[in-house]
């Protein structure tokens, strides 16, 4: 859970993207493409799960053994957002 295999699935998913806007640009077959697209959003959302864990461990977890109550509320407030945000946009 750590930003370095975030990085690796956002690498991937950069080559992927690449690879599609040539299919695109190649005329290949539509259900292909999709496909590909498809690969790329999976790989996207490892990323976000890993740097959302990565937040948890980190960023949570300071706030909460630091016991300041204006920052713990901040994170959890921002916690409240991204969920709001994820099911907005799954």
């Amino acid at each position: 859970m750590d930003r370095k295999e975030a990085l690796q699935y956002l690498k991937t998913a950069r080559g992927q993207t690449d690879a599609v806007i040539k299919m695109v640009e190649g005329g290949k077959y539509c259900i292909d493409i999709s496909k590909q697209i498809l690969a790329c959003i999976a790989l996207l959302k490892k990323a976000n799960v890993n740097i959302l864990n990565s937040h948890l461990q980190s960023c949570v977890k300071k706030a909460i053994s630091s016991r300041d109550g204006e920052d713990i509320e901040r994170k959890l407030k921002e916690l409240a957002e991204i969920i709001e945000y994820l099911n907005k946009v799954l």
